[in-house]
């Protein structure tokens, strides 16, 4: 359950499933949230996972998994992958050193799996490795004027910066950790880290005091992420190597050894995947898992559609295969229904729809995603 569950109640959510955690869908109105994001700003309670790793070994411990290197000081963060041996994404995290311990901020449904792998394979290393997920609340500031949000409700600290960067201070009576976003929604964010206890009363701050926030949910969240470019880990992460993604923000390709290293490596040095995560514009709607073709040929899949609410038309994210990634397009769409079987573009797979690829980030915000696809 969410930890400001009579907050949201209030304010009229609809709730919905992610990895065991029950997170706002939104609150009524999830097109209006998004224009209010996109416009001024916005606060959502996240569903992260939370795992701790501490002991005198836990930096080079966790740096000879991940795909980036673990920052060395109090202070900074990193986004990176945790790969299996074929190099495929197991999960996404971001990693911030908090003095004496690491914190990996991951997908809920992943975290039960990630301590019980890692601490197997502890032997001799001073290394302890729990799921703390229970002990803190986590909260994103998104928007264009998301850094005087934070400035008119963070005492004793400034907004940090740069990205995935952090600093500590106080909202109201509680301590809060302030890390600087990736930009995940193509405008400027920060997460908003405290301890449970304190979860419903920074919500409450950060809704009303200060400069206004709107509240935003799970839905919202989808729209600006496909708007930015922003590959999510349940839609376009999972089980796919880095490069398809062009994940360049969270592999560092000098670091040297990590599981699933020589296999990122041979692809990179080949100098492009095999398939590529790439933007779509369409005539209709269309629905994930919808085929993507070009020449008549089925050539990729789309991973999440949206109608965007900034751009009044359908856009989609859509694994490609790198030859034929410039097009054109058509989705066969089987969100297109009603059809009396006589068109000649319309078979059991759905309706054929033209689509036109559009270089990522859709809309271009008030900052860049980190995560938007780089080839």
């Amino acid at each position: 359950m969410t930890l400001s569950g009579a907050h949201h109640d209030n304010l009229g959510a609809t709730y919905v499933d992610r990895g065991g955690r029950q997170l706002v869908a939104h609150y009524g109105r999830p097109r209006v949230a998004h224009r209010a994001v996109r416009n001024g700003v916005g606060v959502i309670e996240l569903g992260y996972g939370i795992v701790s790793v501490t002991g005198d070994d836990r930096i080079e411990y966790v740096d000879n998994v991940v795909t980036n290197r673990v920052p060395p000081t109090d202070g900074e963060g990193c986004y990176a992958f945790v790969l299996d041996p074929q190099g495929k994404i197991e999960t996404d995290c971001y990693i911030y050193n908090a003095d004496e311990q690491l914190l990996l901020f991951t997908p809920p449904s992943q975290v039960a799996s990630l301590v019980d792998d890692w601490s197997e394979k502890v032997f001799v290393q001073d290394v302890a490795i729990e799921d703390v997920s229970a002990e803190f609340g986590v909260f994103g500031i998104h928007g264009p004027s998301a850094t005087e949000k934070v400035a008119s409700v963070l005492n004793h600290a400034g907004a940090p910066e740069p990205e995935l960067h952090f600093d500590r201070g106080s909202m109201g009576d509680a301590g809060v950790t302030v890390a600087a976003s990736d930009n995940p929604t193509g405008e400027d964010g920060y997460t908003i880290i405290c301890g449970a206890d304190d979860a419903p009363g920074v919500f409450d701050t950060l809704l009303n005091h200060g400069l206004n926030a709107a509240p935003f949910g799970e839905q919202t969240w989808d729209t600006l992420t496909v708007e930015a470019g922003t590959p999510r880990f349940e839609t376009e992460l999972d089980g796919v190597l880095p490069n398809t993604v062009g994940a360049r923000h969270g592999v560092d390709f000098e670091k040297g050894c990590f599981i699933g290293q020589e296999v990122v490596s041979k692809v990179e040095n080949r100098g492009r995947p095999s398939t590529r995560l790439i933007g779509v514009r369409l005539d209709e709607p269309c629905v994930a898992g919808d085929a993507l073709y070009a020449d008549g040929d089925a050539v990729g899949e789309v991973t999440r559609a949206i109608d965007s609410p900034s751009l009044a038309e359908p856009i989609a994210l859509a694994f490609c295969a790198s030859d034929a990634v410039d097009g054109p397009f058509t989705v066969h769409s089987t969100a297109q229904t009603g059809s009396d079987g006589d068109d000649p573009d319309e078979d059991a797979s759905g309706v054929a729809v033209d689509a036109d690829r559009v270089t990522l980030p859709f809309v271009d915000g008030g900052a860049t995603s980190l995560r938007c696809p780089t080839y």
